[in-house]
């Protein structure tokens, strides 16, 4: 089976989806379409955006053309009277509401000391307490379906102290959606109410993975029907026996018979090189998957000496300082600091904050935005494009301190460097 086919278990149910109007949130909302459900489109976006395509209105357009019933309504998750008016309105004009999927996020991957209140802020009243209120103001309804179902998109719960030190508040606000499942489910259990959770296993291509990323890498990226086709398969289970549930898109899918993932791929060519998404554990086999298994080459540095295993990384930053430049510093506009164990032991930083850019051994002329760790013989590779920056760290092979978004950027020089050496 090449895709999880459409068996309208869902025809004529109301699904309440937060963030619908583009991304994951809109895939499973025309994956249920299809079945000719009725769709609910609780989102902020009204008017165009420039970086952030389609509105609450055109993802209604969609909807009913794939064989759904659309009702756009204008939802900032933080505000509870918007919320009761569109949980209000969409009762008043379906019947009632049978599933609810909480998929409006906000995320910022910060440390502690460069995440201002007003984000922290943001990201737990349109995480947790966003979550907490769609779920609480459909409760009513859900308890009149005869097929209620909660969906969250957010992670297992694991207390491992990783998932926490690079971005604590985005971590403690993405679990507080879990969170939401772990209660819910067992406190609405007797009212036969289904409460689960679905996470990606790698990156989804979505606007606001574009923006959190600078852009460019979606080749190492899945498609949002993957979380489209799982989230389908959970929703036409019976909810009473199908609760309390942490699922992973590919395992929901491996389950259901489907084993040709390539097909999710964006860009097929890199199906095996995919970038894991965060919260889950990898044992090896599964990184060795996802890292390609490419084989590392040794280069010669740029200074004229023999490398040693790895590259040379004096070498390395002389052929970066040759490709500084004002656009460079554009599409980054970044400073970074690299302490680099091993053989080739030092510290070195590259500053694409302004200008034209800087690079050099020793401490960074301005803050570094990022710090990155890694063992000599594992940086060159990096910097060349033979090691993916997300997957050295998941691997443990990289350690990032500060801006995890602003570390990821980096894969745009990578990308460049590889050309050129």
């Amino acid at each position: 089976m090449e895709r999880v086919e459409n068996t309208k278990k869902l025809a004529g149910l109301t699904l309440f989806i937060t963030g619908a109007s583009r991304g994951i949130g809109k895939a499973i909302a025309l994956k249920a379409a299809r079945d000719g459900a009725n769709i609910v489109i609780a989102a902020k976006t009204a008017a165009s955006h420039p970086k952030l395509p389609g509105t609450i209105y055109t993802a209604a357009e969609e909807i009913e053309a794939a064989g759904g019933k659309a009702l756009p309504c204008v939802v900032d998750v933080r505000d509870e009277n918007q919320v009761r008016d569109a949980v209000q309105k969409a009762a008043a004009k379906f019947g009632g509401i049978d599933i609810v999927v909480n998929n409006a996020s906000a995320i910022s991957l910060t440390p502690t000391d460069q995440t201002d209140m007003k984000r922290y802020d943001l990201m737990h009243n349109i995480n947790t307490r966003g979550t907490f209120l769609v779920s609480k103001e459909c409760l009513p309804y859900l308890n009149k379906s005869n097929h209620p179902h909660i969906l969250n998109i957010s992670p297992p719960l694991s207390m491992l102290p990783k998932w926490f030190a690079p971005h604590v508040a985005y971590s403690m606000a993405k679990y507080g959606m879990s969170m939401c499942v772990l209660g819910m489910a067992e406190e609405f259990k007797p009212l036969g109410i289904g409460v689960n959770a679905l996470w990606p296993r790698t990156a989804i291509a979505t606007a606001a993975m574009e923006m959190l990323t600078g852009g460019g890498e979606s080749k190492y990226y899945r498609k949002p029907d993957i979380m489209a086709d799982a989230a389908y398969v959970v929703l036409s289970r019976q909810p009473h026996s199908c609760t309390g549930n942490f699922f992973v898109d590919d395992d929901v899918l491996n389950e259901a018979g489907i084993t040709d993932l390539k097909q999710y791929a964006c860009d097929p060519a890199y199906a095996d090189q995919l970038m894991p998404d965060f919260f889950l554990e990898f044992d090896q086999a599964q990184l060795e998957k996802f890292m390609g298994n490419v084989k590392q080459p040794s280069y010669a540095g740029a200074a004229g000496g023999k490398a040693t295993e790895g590259g040379n990384v004096a070498g390395l930053f002389g052929k970066i300082e040759n490709m500084l430049s004002e656009e460079l510093v554009k599409k980054v506009g970044a400073s970074y600091m690299f302490n680099v164990k091993g053989e080739e032991s030092g510290t070195w930083f590259l500053d694409l904050s302004s200008g034209s850019g800087k690079c050099g051994k020793g401490q960074p002329t301005v803050p570094a935005d990022a710090t990155l760790t890694m063992d000599s013989k594992h940086f060159f590779d990096m910097f060349t494009g033979k090691l993916k920056p997300a997957n050295a760290f998941m691997s443990g092979k990289l350690k990032i301190s500060g801006d995890l978004s602003k570390a990821m950027k980096l894969e745009k020089l990578m990308g460049s460097l590889k050309s050129k050496l």
